[in-house]
């Protein structure tokens, strides 16, 4: 009885028990609440904070759980923080070691089964030091990796108290410096070494973000040697013309040369000479600024040009048309007879050429004249060789497209690509003389009064002789006294006398707007009113009037006006 009545009062307890205990709940129920009491701390903590450190962990509350979600979704998270990519690093090694040692175990459990035919068992103490065993090498091998991924040991390099570069090791610093020697010794010509331990090399760990290039240090020791620069050097036919360090600045030079001489209509311009840019080490004396590279390309350089006399050529429509005087021309020609030209004879008009000849193409397109033709008919009251206009010709135009070639500004030839006429020439019709001319009639043309050395041209003189004129309006011809002087042309002797500073002269009037002057004579053969032919003998050679040696002073009169004679002679 006694045990049935306890039986039934321990029953009743445990009923009692049973209603006053809470219902047991599952493990994923209890993970959740405590997750619940742990996200409430955590609240109560964040509440307590300020405001600022507040936003600063939601913020970093929110990054992390976005870096998992990515993680666990394989998304492989990136970040641009340091810390952020340690802490990434260093989960990926736990992960790759922990399943590296889950291979190894499980690769130890097969081979044991393999040779004993028993199964292999980790102690329980073993099973529970393997896991934190192998994230403890995890992390020392990525702390490891993430340090020398960052710095590594490398050499710096000290000349003259000055850090010039940090290099990889001291076997490649090295290397760099005897490349500066053989590079200096070769730029220069002269042998260089570098002075003993006036290079210093010091290893230690040092950031990989600061490793110097090769190119780098070998640029900063010959900076500090100073014999050699690096440097883009122009050469024109192989001759060496100057160096600049600035790259693009001498293409840039040659450009704007260019540009001087082109236009809107131009096709190509190009350099006669060969042209080339180098780039590599130069003597540092060779750098020059660029502004001398330019004067020097403007300027000329030793070297003859020559002109080739052409029919209608004299001596002084040559200086005239190169911008010289006579003298000038004449002293750059020495033993040449300025009297007697020939055609195809080669004079010097220069002794110094451009260093650049530029050469431009241009496609021109213009209304060119179209040349008339002439007709004659005889008329017999009209001497032989001259001719009347009966009615005047009309230049006919055509529309002309030409490739035109300039050589430094200068014409150098013309090639017509098409010609298309817009209106007709006119035919000129002309009466021509048939009446026997007299033998004292001019040419047209003038011939030498004698043959001398010219000793003072036209135009500005200074003599130094009481009385002369120092602007000199003819040519003075030096002659042996009493030499014979010749008319230039037919004409008729105006006057034969004494006239003043001009001594003993004749003057002839041609009959075609030209009057020609010979003074200073000792004698004279013709009189006034006399007619005289081309090449007649009418004075002999003196030093009367103002003169200062015996001489033939020849000047020529156009329209009333002294004109340079030296333009109408062969």
């Amino acid at each position: 009885m006694d045990q049935f009545e306890n039986r039934e009062q321990l029953n009743i307890t445990d009923s009692v028990d049973a209603v006053d205990a809470p219902q047991r709940m599952t493990p994923s129920e209890r993970r959740e609440q405590r997750k619940a009491r742990r996200s409430q701390s955590a609240g109560e903590v964040i509440a307590a904070l300020p405001a600022t450190l507040r936003r600063k962990f939601r913020r970093l509350h929110h990054r992390t759980k976005t870096v998992a979600r990515e993680s666990r979704a394989q998304n492989f998270p990136e970040s641009n923080r340091l810390v952020v990519q340690l802490v990434l690093f260093a989960l990926a090694a736990i992960h790759l070691w922990t399943t590296l040692a889950r291979e190894w175990l499980s690769h130890i459990r097969r081979r044991h089964i393999r040779l004993t035919g028993r199964q292999f068992h980790f102690s329980a103490r073993t099973r529970r030091l393997l896991p934190p065993a192998f994230i403890a090498c995890a992390l020392v091998l990525a702390v490891g990796a993430v340090f020398f991924s960052q710095y590594t040991l490398a050499t710096t390099v000290v000349y003259n108290g000055e850090v010039q570069g940090v290099m990889a090791n001291e076997r490649t610093a090295k290397r760099v410096a005897s490349l500066v020697e053989a590079v200096t010794t070769e730029t220069t010509g002269e042998p260089f070494k570098f002075e003993k331990n006036a290079i210093e090399y010091s290893s230690s760990f040092m950031p990989r973000s600061e490793l110097t290039e090769r190119d780098e240090l070998e640029e900063n020791l010959n900076r500090e040697v100073g014999l050699v620069t690096y440097g883009y050097s122009l050469f024109i036919n192989e001759e060496l013309i100057g160096s600049t360090q600035y790259p693009g600045a001498l293409e840039s030079l040659l450009d704007q040369l260019k540009k001087n001489y082109a236009s809107a209509d131009s096709l190509s311009i190009d350099f006669v000479e060969d042209v080339r840019i180098g780039e590599g080490y130069v003597p540092t004396e060779s750098i020059v600024n660029l502004g001398q590279i330019a004067e020097l390309l403007n300027s000329t350089k030793s070297g003859e040009m020559t002109y080739t006399v052409v029919r209608g050529d004299t001596w002084g429509k040559i200086a005239m048309e190169h911008d010289m005087t006579n003298s000038e021309l004449e002293l750059l020609n020495p033993g040449f007879d300025i009297h007697k030209l020939q055609i195809g004879d080669e004079l010097m008009i220069a002794n110094a050429v451009p260093y650049l000849t530029v050469v431009v193409t241009e496609r021109q397109n213009y209304t060119d004249d179209i040349q008339f033709d002439i007709t004659y008919e005889d008329d017999p009251n009209l001497y032989q060789g001259d001719y009347r206009v009966i009615s005047k010709g009309v230049f006919g135009t055509a529309d002309v497209v030409a490739d035109v070639v300039y050589i430094n500004g200068i014409e150098s030839s013309r090639n017509i690509l098409s010609s298309v006429i817009l209106t007709d020439p006119v035919t000129e019709h002309r009466a021509q003389g048939t009446k026997v001319r007299p033998s004292w009639y001019p040419t047209g043309t003038f011939r030498w009064p004698c043959s001398g050395r010219i000793t003072s041209y036209f135009g500005y003189r200074n003599t130094g002789i009481r009385g002369a004129s120092t602007n000199h309006k003819g040519l003075d011809i030096a002659l042996s006294y009493g030499a014979p002087i010749y008319a230039a042309d037919g004409g008729r002797v105006t006057f034969a006398g004494y006239k003043g500073a001009m001594g003993r002269v004749v003057i002839i009037d041609h009959l075609n707007g030209f009057v020609t002057y010979y003074e200073h004579n000792s004698s004279l053969l013709v009189s006034a009113g006399q007619t005289v032919h081309k090449g007649q003998q009418i004075a002999k050679a003196g030093s009367t009037g103002v003169s200062n040696g015996v001489h033939c002073h020849f000047g020529v009169q156009k329209n009333g006006s002294y004109v340079n004679p030296l333009s109408y002679l062969p």
